[in-house]
């Protein structure tokens, strides 16, 4: 793979490569086939070939690339960021298309090489008709992330360095991830960690505590993550406790909105109303978009708007992309709203103003 030549780049982002592979199915197909719903459970090549075998006859959509950071670094690129992302893929078919999205999204990538042998990792998404996704992941390559996999000098060249969660589920990738991590602190790069999933937050706490470590800057996480982190049930309580671990953060809450905190003061953000079909990629795509608007120089509460704008775009369809021109359509509305809303107050302040002059 051929990284840009490029001296810079506003995001760093590294995670599992995975080909999703969505399905709609009934709580009924879960139950029959042992699948337990709403979390990511990780599963060997055997077990995912008996769901492939078992979801025959339903319709399977398969997406270019994902994995839960692709999505994310993938769409701050698509509003305008400009990214690198580090992962691990095969050169199978599914590798192959991999490849080829990132390459023609001109997504910088690091280099890697391939062996025939190994196989590009999977994710069954399985949604049921409450808009829920069920996620069966087969890791394949990426388990075998590794230091190489790394571009030192482009996290050094970075603004922000994300993380995904999901990558601390191994041991060999929680030391790569505690690298990029130092490496970033070393040089000013300002660190992002998403939780990713209730069930990550559980089972790899130890190794998700070494690497928050002292601190990171922005902590990403929905309200399952965010109590399963803390351990409290009230949102004051675990705002409290997350500003612990993070110098600012983003808790999403489904159909409630979001909930951020810009290292002074927790501002609620509302939801954009839809009817949700497929809520998967929905935190992915909030990430992505909000990182994308605080480099921009929006404010939390605009980054956040524009955040949740993006999430219920992605809820209200299938698959946990949206095409180019639709990151664009809703980022001049966003836009849009935020210069009306600074006149508003530019108007405001002149009319406070000639109120001081006519009264003295």
């Amino acid at each position: 793979m051929q990284k840009h030549d490029i001296n810079s780049y506003h995001i760093y982002g590294m995670g599992a490569a995975l080909a999703d592979i969505e399905i709609e199915v009934d709580e009924a197909f879960l139950a029959k086939n042992g699948v337990e719903k709403g979390v990511m459970t990780l599963i060997d090549l055997e077990r995912h070939n008996q769901l492939i075998d078992a979801l025959k006859g339903y319709d399977i959509h398969t997406a270019a690339c994902g994995g839960s950071g692709a999505n994310t670094i993938l769409a701050a690129h698509r509003f305008g960021s400009c990214v690198y992302y580090s992962c691990r893929i095969a050169n199978d078919k599914y590798g192959q298309l991999y490849h080829r999205s990132m390459t023609e999204a001109r997504i910088a990538i690091n280099d890697q090489p391939h062996q025939a042998d190994e196989v590009t990792g999977k994710c069954l998404v399985m949604i049921t008709p409450d808009a829920d996704r069920t996620m069966n992941t087969f890791l394949g390559v990426n388990e075998r992330l590794n230091s190489a996999d790394l571009d030192p000098e482009a996290i050094k060249a970075s603004e922000y360095l994300y993380i995904e969660g999901y990558l601390l589920s191994c041991e060999t990738r929680h030391t790569v991830v505690m690298e990029a991590k130092r490496i970033a602190e070393s040089h000013g790069v300002k660190t992002c960690l998403s939780l990713s999933d209730p069930t990550i937050v559980e089972i790899y706490r130890e190794r998700m505590t070494t690497v928050i470590g002292r601190g990171i800057d922005l902590l990403f996480c929905n309200a399952d993550e965010a109590k399963a982190w803390t351990g409290k049930t009230e949102l004051n309580d675990i705002f409290t406790e997350l500003k612990k671990i993070a110098k600012t953060f983003a808790v999403t809450c489904g159909a409630e909105g979001a909930v951020v905190f810009d290292g002074e003061n927790i501002i609620s953000i509302p939801s954009c109303k839809v009817q949700a079909i497929d809520t998967n990629g929905a935190g992915d795509m909030f990430a992505g978009a909000f990182l994308h608007g605080i480099i921009t120089g929006y404010s939390f509460q605009w980054a956040g708007k524009l955040a949740c704008a993006a999430a219920a775009e992605v809820v209200s369809g299938y698959g946990p992309q949206l095409t180019q021109e639709k990151h664009q359509e809703i980022l001049r509305a966003v836009l849009g709203l935020a210069q009306e809303e600074d006149s508003r107050q530019v108007c405001l302040a002149g009319r406070a103003k000639s109120s001081e002059i006519i009264a003295s």
